[in-house]
């Protein structure tokens, strides 16, 4: 008896130590890593349904992930920041997320940039981190002709909101690249061009500091 009570003990304690490795192990991953993956969150809605996780990427220690659901969403941040939740305004707008929507740049100033079409127009929101605290900004972004991005234009070492604009008011195909600084200013325009097409670096424009102007409406 006593040697089939030690064996269960052994098989007992051998249990526990599996388990508490796997664990350990859970709680050790890399932070330095990506989420793709979709999946819902139990308990938190988005809008009129349960928040699906569409989309998370790592930015220094903190994990920053897009929630969404039917009519609302939710950007979520974790790590070493501490916890954060916002409403995702875009989504409520009527902006579509996907796994597309979601750019940081990680620095001393931390920017995301959360984007999604609606209706051949881009809809832009921005969280910034700042002495290891996130806050939101309160420009909300629109490109006219399709196009919100993140760069650092004026090379200050916080990335820059850039965004393709149609010009006339959109009765034109003439369209141009209008900079924003991510806290709040506006950096500056291009010249139009006859298409956005034909913007520097289309699809992804990316003019120098050099190219931009003070915007006719600044």
């Amino acid at each position: 008896m006593g040697g089939t009570r030690s064996v269960q003990v052994i098989a007992v304690v051998a249990a526990v130590v599996v388990i508490a490795g796997v664990v350990f192990a859970y709680f050790q991953r890399p932070d330095n890593t990506d989420s793709g993956q979709s999946g819902s969150d139990a308990g938190m809605r988005c809008g009129t349904s349960v928040c699906q996780v569409v989309i998370g990427k790592s930015v220094g220690k903190d994990l920053v992930e897009l929630l969404a659901g039917t009519g609302g969403g939710r950007i979520r941040v974790s790590g070493e920041s501490g916890p954060y939740v916002f409403e995702m305004t875009i989504a409520e707008l009527g902006a579509v997320i996907t796994d597309k929507s979601l750019q940081c740049a990680d620095a001393p100033v931390s920017v995301c940039l959360v984007r999604g079409e609606d209706g051949g127009k881009v809809r832009g929101e921005v969280l910034i981190r700042k002495d290891g605290t996130w806050s939101r900004a309160q420009t909300p972004y629109l490109s006219s002709a399709g196009y919100l991005g993140l760069h650092d234009v004026n090379e200050d070492g916080t990335a820059d909101v850039v965004s393709a604009q149609r010009a006339c008011d959109g009765q034109c195909n003439d369209s141009f690249v209008q900079v924003f600084s991510a806290l709040g200013a506006n950096v500056g325009c291009t010249t139009p061009a006859p298409a956005r097409e034909q913007l520097p670096g289309w699809p992804t424009p990316v003019p120098k500091l050099s190219q931009l102007r003070p915007c006719a409406d600044s």
